[in-house]
């Protein structure tokens, strides 16, 4: 290996994609059971490491140089093997610390100044989510375990102490990493006065912890963002850098990357009223970017045998929204697909929480006016059904799409403006 990541489960990472966006050198990713560690560091057949869960400080004792933020954290996220010797760096602490900073500014804040930071875990990340908070102006930080510890409350602790209180989440804990998407290390319903919560987990893009805050209406966001900062500072570092630190000129490079994995990464689903054109649509964006289109609609009819209206008629809605349910929460953990929903899909909030996981979805908005009913369409075969329909579902349109997009001139001219907003970085 010449560059590359060491950790003992890497199926979830997205830094091989990160490394290659960078460029110039080859980076592979090598899972090492914990028994494999001693030989792999102690052979230094490396010039440049990053390293994850579970080894930030397991590595540290095999190092012969430690930078002082690494040393300060306790704990090395990037090792660079100069003519023979191990020096240990914690490019975690850049990458945190712009992502902090992009929530603070959501939050109309620039720094934590006077706040309590409450971090969920106790691990290496732990350490950094906490010099990067102190580093922040933060009034007070604390970690968070499930089991007592000196130092650290437990979650029932803390949410007694500061439930109700402004303060700033930190999840450094692997709940909710893939595959174990639909977890959280702490239910925010009892920090709903919370300024901003950042999750340094990156797989889903959503987290259960980020789609939570972002229906409480609290500034959040996953930790895509650190992790290409903290990729670019260490590819800085392979490179001959001597401090683990962002020029200006790589921090825009970092932002880059990261609207480049969004947009590559996210898939793009379409929901909007019967007749709204999802599928026409759909199919123009599919074959534009050269992504696989699923029309949920389409794959119920497969799977179920029978055309929709059959199924109204012979086991009715209900069983045709368990169908479209499990249809839909089995396309939660795909990427990069275009996803075409039912018009009813909206009407089950679990269905639009699946759907955020991995995605980002546009609600295309026709006018009442130029839906058409057809007799194919159980729930919008009529004048009188369709704007009946369309009365009761515009609130949940509005309120769960990621982005509006009015649908009033064309197939062609929507899918356009979806692809500008969907490829723009600046989001």
């Amino acid at each position: 290996m010449t560059f590359g990541l060491i950790g003992e489960k890497l199926g979830h990472s997205f830094s091989g994609t990160i490394h290659e966006r960078i460029g110039g050198y080859s980076y592979e990713l090598k899972e090492l059971s914990p028994d494999r560690l001693p030989s792999f560091m102690t052979e230094k057949n490396f010039r440049g490491i990053n390293v994850t869960i579970p080894y930030k400080q397991a590595v540290i004792p095999y190092l012969d140089r430690i930078d002082e933020g690494a040393a300060r954290i306790g704990a090395v996220n990037t090792v660079v093997n100069r003519d023979g010797a191990l020096w240990g760096y914690n490019t975690d602490l850049v990458g945190l610390m712009l992502l902090i900073r992009r929530v603070l500014k959501r939050a109309g804040r620039r720094e934590l100044t006077g706040l309590t930071v409450l971090i969920a875990g106790t691990g290496g990340t732990s350490l950094t989510a906490a010099a990067a908070a102190e580093s922040l102006g933060a009034g007070t930080v604390l970690r968070m375990s499930r089991s007592e510890r000196e130092d650290a409350l437990t979650y029932r602790e803390a949410e007694k102490r500061f439930g109700g209180e402004a303060v700033f989440l930190i999840n450094c804990t692997p709940c909710g990493m893939y595959p174990g998407e639909d977890r959280a290390p702490l239910s925010l319903s009892a920090y709903r006065g919370a300024v901003g919560v950042v999750d340094a987990v990156y797989n889903p893009i959503r987290t259960r912890l980020i789609r939570d805050a972002e229906r409480l209406g609290i500034p959040s966001e996953g930790g895509l963002a650190m992790l290409t900062a903290q990729a670019v500072a260490a590819s800085a570092l392979f490179r001959g850098a001597e401090e683990a630190a962002l020029s200006e000129e790589e921090e825009a490079l970092a932002d880059r990357i990261r609207g480049e994995l969004l947009a590559a990464k996210q898939n793009i689903v379409l929901i909007g009223m019967p007749a709204s054109g999802k599928t026409t649509v759909g199919k123009i964006l599919a074959k534009k970017l050269g992504r696989p289109l699923i029309d949920t609609d389409a794959e119920i009819v497969k799977r179920a045998g029978m055309p929709i209206p059959e199924i109204f008629a012979r086991e009715g809605e209900a069983q045709f929204r368990r169908l479209e349910r499990e249809m839909i929460a089995s396309l939660a953990d795909l990427n990069g697909a275009v996803i075409a929903t039912g018009g009813g899909a909206v009407l089950d909030a679990g269905n639009i929480d699946s759907l955020k996981r991995n995605g980002r979805i546009y609600w295309l908005d026709r006018p009442l006016r130029a839906l058409i009913p057809t007799a194919d369409r159980p729930t919008a075969s009529s004048r009188e059904a369709i704007a009946k329909r369309y009365r009761e579902r515009l609130p949940l349109y509005r309120e769960r799409c990621d982005r509006r997009i009015r649908a009033r001139r064309g197939a062609a001219d929507t899918a356009r403006r979806i692809m500008a907003a969907h490829l723009s970085t600046d989001r």
